[in-house]
């Protein structure tokens, strides 16, 4: 599994009373899939108060916070991408990588279904319906994981959409990108998380999920301080051991919307 290589690529046993006294803020760059969601409405908080730290959040697709994390712009991402995780991990960018909670994708669509995806038995044949009916489909196609995803998943169907008159490039967050899609009487993919925080403002229905191929990880990864001198290691290091510790596990595994949960958290092992 990419988890396993992405965890064995770095060292999980540094301590709170380890870290280094430092500056008080770190940046964060999150896929705007955990922005969306809600989830660090409540978490940023909560790691304000319990720690000496000042959280500057910047939520953008996943490929944008790789890229500012090897340019030394951020301190540490929240991300969902394993492969390019790994090649983040394996050029020496991020020093401490842990899984943190994972969900899954989703296609959402009008509730009318024009392509009949409702009846497809694998998330490949959703999409190979989507394309010889030429159903609107909005692309997030802004090298976030989501957008990841879905080129994988065309690839696998042996479909290169880009270009066709009823695939649209949008380039926004996954949020702009489900209201878009609802304007539009259109299918995306959306995780999970970001649809049931926002699917009451939306006339879409969620029309295929359970796929495996479907399945949506979320890692922690500190930017390598020893690459930018001024990235903040020691907040950095802070902010990765809260966030997987056990009470905060907990914490991202009872965050529900109307009764529902966003994100399964990924252990309740402190390190």
């Amino acid at each position: 599994h990419l988890s396993l290589a992405l965890a064995g690529l770095v060292s999980c046993s540094i301590g709170l009373g380890q870290i280094e006294e430092s500056s008080n803020t770190v940046r964060l760059a999150t896929s705007t899939s955990v922005s969306d969601s809600g989830l660090m409405d409540l978490l940023i908080p909560l790691f304000e108060a319990e720690t000496d730290y000042v959280i500057q959040l910047s939520p953008v697709g996943t490929g944008t916070a790789l890229r500012l994390g090897r340019a030394g712009k951020v301190d540490v991402i929240i991300v969902h991408a394993p492969k390019a995780e790994l090649k983040f991990l394996e050029g020496d960018y991020g020093d401490d990588y842990h899984p943190v909670m994972h969900n899954d994708f989703i296609i959402a669509g009008p509730p009318s279904d024009p392509a009949n995806i409702r009846g497809s038995k694998d998330v490949t044949k959703a999409f190979r319906r989507i394309m010889e009916s030429k159903s609107a489909f909005i692309s997030r196609a802004d090298d976030s994981g989501t957008n990841k995803k879905e080129l994988e998943i065309w690839k696998r169907c042996g479909i290169t959409p880009i270009g066709a008159n009823w695939y649209i490039e949008l380039g926004q967050s996954i949020g702009a990108t489900l209201s878009y899609s609802s304007e539009n009487a259109a299918y995306t993919l959306a995780d999970r998380g970001t649809w049931l925080a926002l699917r009451k403002k939306l006339d879409l229905e969620l029309l295929f999920e359970g796929d495996p191929l479907l399945f949506n990880p979320y890692g922690v990864i500190s930017v390598n301080s020893e690459k930018h001198s001024h990235v903040n290691g020691a907040g950095a290091k802070a902010f990765n051991i809260w966030i997987t510790s056990r009470k905060i596990q907990k914490v991202i595994g009872s965050f529900h919307v109307d009764g529902e949960k966003l994100f399964t958290p990924a252990s309740h092992t402190d390190h």
